[in-house]
């Protein structure tokens, strides 16, 4: 592996294949990506870790797609935890949020969402319908809940490794495609084994090729050119005015007649669009007279 460390200062997702297996793989690494969508929130640890490890998971599995799309998964639930979702466009522009409880103890996956589901709404430019996907959440964490679903999904093995806490998010991504029992019997059941030994440290801190060869050192591995992440939620206000707008001017007036302001809180970006009395005329603009014909 002859990748630069360099190239991987940023945050980043690199895919990467096994050339004398069928096997491919990926590697994410996400810090201020990361930092910026739990800005502001205040989760408890629990509730950041797990959403740190599904938005790692969303970004291996979109830099992964065949056609890319923008790709959205819900973990939902009726638990502690009710709603995870993250949101990753075809350009890796992340953003995603949590709803739980203010304080959530470390519990198995299964008892914090109490018997959730996990959907995925994935639209791409050729398709004129967006594919949706619903799976019970079967698995005591993330990563088996995932693993369990690319099983389902692809009827081909895959492994992930997830570590995330207030500073990164990252992930390892395995799947064994069909050739690989032909081209090695072994490799797999070796891929698994190897896979176990990488720590959360060496996730969080180590450069990808040295990462890579450490764990898979009699392996020949291909690494492909990293794709920059981001964190991508800005505010639109212009949006918001269109919707209020949709309300009209008499219901508007109402609600600023009864609480003093019009306030609209957008949970996936966590801005707060705040409308008085005096941006009445910036939603609902006086009409222009049309000019009068003189005859």
């Amino acid at each position: 592996m002859s990748r630069s460390d360099q190239d991987f200062a940023q945050d980043f997702v690199a895919r990467f294949l096994f050339e004398e297996l069928d096997i491919r793989g990926a590697f994410v690494r996400l810090g201020k990506t990361w930092r910026g969508m739990q800005a502001r929130r205040d989760y408890a640890a629990t509730v950041r870790d797990l959403l740190g490890e599904m938005t790692a998971t969303a970004v291996l599995i979109g830099g992964n797609l065949k056609q890319p799309g923008r790709l959205t998964f819900q973990l939902k639930g009726h638990g502690p935890i009710g709603l995870l979702v993250i949101d990753c466009t075809a350009q890796l522009h992340l953003r995603g949020m949590a709803q739980a409880a203010a304080d959530v103890a470390p519990a198995p996956v299964s008892q914090l969402f109490g018997g959730g589901h996990l959907s995925l709404i994935l639209q791409n430019e050729s398709a004129r319908e967006p594919y949706q996907s619903l799976v019970p959440a079967t698995g005591d964490s993330i990563a088996e809940i995932f693993e369990h679903y690319l099983q389902q999904s692809e009827q081909q093995p895959a492994r992930l490794l997830l570590a995330a806490d207030e500073q990164h998010a990252c992930g390892l991504f395995l799947q064994k495609l069909p050739g690989a029992d032909t081209r090695d019997a072994d490799g797999w059941a070796r891929i698994e084994l190897l896979t176990a030994t990488l720590t959360p440290a060496e996730m969080k801190t180590l450069p990808v090729a040295e990462l890579l060869g450490r764990i898979f050192p009699e392996e020949a591995v291909r690494l492909f050119k990293p794709r920059p992440v981001v964190y991508d939620c800005p505010e639109d206000r212009a949006k918001v005015c269109n919707m209020l707008r949709s309300l009209g001017r008499g219901e508007i007036e109402a609600i600023l007649a009864e609480k003093g302001e019009v306030i609209v809180h957008d949970d996936i970006c966590n801005h707060a669009y705040r409308f008085g009395v005096a941006d009445l005329d910036e939603l609902f603009p006086p009409a222009v007279p049309e000019p009068r014909t003189l005859h």
